[in-house]
């Protein structure tokens, strides 16, 4: 008798090949990325800081498996997406946020920023800024940190450019900007811990170079610019970095996959769109941080970014392309 051989080939569903990245690992090193910058919001904000964190983080998983449950969704807080997204809300906010505020404003992000898209991966918007942005508009006086954080003597450098002129910021020392001490997002001011956190990204590969080195290069030549134009009215390029949340937002913002283009030329040119919207919000608008709505901004760009691409080797042209060819023909061969 004989016996049923194994078979040589086993046909199966793809993907055959797994890189071994896993979205809980990429969503967990993210978290790990913003440790330095959470450890320090705790050294200079107290436990006012690590309220507003915990708080958030509650809310949006909360919410997260709220959304998940009315949809009909099998529960999916596990992926330590919604954790992520209520940490980098909370660090976009005052550390003398209330409760309400900090409530209001995380389940927003989870609930108007994702949950109404489809979830992970379909959110158009960078679902913090979403967020974000319900409660800077709603309530933009509780946001204020001049107004909510009289008591101490950390300077907020946005302010008082936007109503005091550059005389006010001129001497601020910029070491003590980079270490963070300033006033702010509770995790968005402390420039060399976002620095680190960032870095340890790009080794990582979970963000390309592309869009933080763009928004960068965008905010400092428009700030430049901005500063031959008028020096007596513009703050210098290096003010501008290291104040409000312009690291952070060129690391651990515009970088959110689902709301940034694909492709390294779509990349650079949504980076430089944000960063250079930074500065013209900062100059133009009565907002003294622009990022945040400078990131919102440029996501409604990345569907029509994402149409860039290279033709495909062998691919039949499109008829912009045969119109291209046939102008550059006429331009060079008469």
């Amino acid at each position: 008798m004989l016996r049923p051989q194994r078979p040589i080939l086993t046909v199966s569903m793809a993907p055959h090949v797994h890189c071994g990245r896993t979205i809980k690992g990429h969503m967990g090193e993210t978290i790990i990325a913003l440790m330095p910058a959470m450890v320090m919001a705790a050294m200079v904000f107290g436990m006012d800081a690590v309220r507003v964190m915990a708080l958030s983080c509650a809310v949006a998983v909360t919410t997260e498996a709220l959304c998940n449950r009315l949809a009909g969704r099998d529960p999916a807080v596990d992926d330590l997406h919604a954790l992520l997204t209520g940490l980098l809300f909370a660090c976009l906010l005052p550390a003398s946020a209330p409760w309400w505020l900090v409530t209001v404003g995380s389940a927003s992000s989870i609930g108007l920023g994702k949950a109404i898209f489809g979830g992970l991966g379909a959110t158009p918007l960078c679902p913090p800024l979403v967020g974000w942005a319900v409660c800077r508009i709603s309530w933009p006086k509780a946001m204020d940190t001049n107004t909510t954080m009289l008591g101490t003597t950390l300077p907020d450098p946005l302010q008082q450019l936007k109503f005091f002129g550059t005389d006010a910021v001129a001497s601020l020392d910029p070491m003590a900007l980079f270490t963070g001490h300033q006033l702010g997002g509770l995790g968005a001011v402390h420039i060399a811990a976002l620095l680190a956190g960032g870095v340890f990204l790009l080794i990582r590969r979970h963000i390309a170079w592309e869009v933080p080195v763009a928004f960068i290069a965008g905010l400092l030549c428009t700030a430049w610019i901005y500063q031959l134009l008028d020096p007596a009215a513009h703050a210098a390029p290096l003010l501008h970095l290291l104040t409000g949340s312009a690291v952070f937002g060129a690391f651990f913002l515009a970088t959110d996959p689902a709301s940034s283009p694909i492709g390294r030329i779509p990349s650079l040119i949504y980076g430089l769109m944000a960063g250079v919207m930074v500065i013209i919000i900062r100059v133009y608008s009565i907002y003294p941080d622009g990022v945040p709505f400078a990131i919102l901004l440029a996501n409604l760009f990345t569907p029509l970014l994402d149409r860039i691409r290279p033709r495909p080797f062998g691919g039949p042209y499109t008829l912009t392309q045969e119109k291209e060819d046939q102008a550059t023909c006429v331009k060079h061969c008469g």
